[in-house]
């Protein structure tokens, strides 16, 4: 399988959890104000566990596509996650693009599919994670390949604090790994995926530092 790996909390629990199944990871650059710090930690993951990390360029995304997340980090807004205002955080039909890229990609090096690590806290603010999206890239998916490759979202009806126990429990050092939609060297902890990331990690019992300097490395 290829897994879409941002470098976020949910695709690196993924990636760890189903590593035995993986034979690559994908990361996507496509213009975030977190891009480049989440790709630093997809790679190191990767290289923890000797899966192969594969990088590809969607620019066209940032330069044409309209969002906060694509906006610089003075326009990502500060609050819940769940927040009406974190809609300006959608980038549209970014799931659909990296899928269709991943699939391509899978079929090319002959793999069963492609996984993603959508959660049930995407559903209400992103289109492209929730279920009826999924099972249509799902056939799509399968209908546009000679194997009929497969779409894997195991993680959709899951909270992302029940993803940060799958992850406690695998050892996962969340260290390494990058939320922050305002892209700066540290976790800001004002935007939403800083507030629900440290929720989460807070029910799974876990204490961490976002002090640290990973992100640079």
């Amino acid at each position: 399988m290829l897994l879409v790996l941002s470098g976020g909390m949910d695709s690196t629990t993924m990636l760890y959890e189903f590593a035995p199944r993986i034979a690559a990871g994908v990361t996507f650059q496509y213009g975030s104000n977190h891009n480049r710090r989440e790709a630093r930690c997809a790679r190191l993951n990767c290289e923890r566990l000797g899966i192969e990390w594969i990088e590809i360029d969607l620019g066209f995304m940032g330069r044409h596509f309209e969002s906060s997340l694509l906006s610089g980090g003075d326009a990502i807004p500060e609050g819940n996650y769940d927040d009406d205002n974190m809609r300006s955080t959608m980038v549209p039909f970014r799931n659909g693009i990296m899928l269709a890229v991943a699939a391509g990609l899978a079929e090319s090096r002959g793999l069963s599919g492609v996984m993603i690590a959508n959660h049930a806290g995407d559903h209400a603010i992103y289109p492209d994670c929730r279920p009826a999206f999924v099972e249509a890239m799902a056939g799509a998916i399968a209908a546009g390949t000679y194997e009929g490759l497969r779409l894997e979202a195991p993680y959709t009806g899951l909270t992302k604090a029940e993803i940060a126990r799958r992850g406690r429990d695998l050892g996962v050092d969340y260290r390494l790994t990058y939320s922050c939609y305002k892209g700066g060297p540290t976790h800001c902890g004002k935007c939403g995926t800083c507030v629900e990331r440290a929720e989460a990690l807070r029910e799974a019992g876990i204490e961490i530092d976002d002090l640290h300097t990973i992100y640079e490395q």
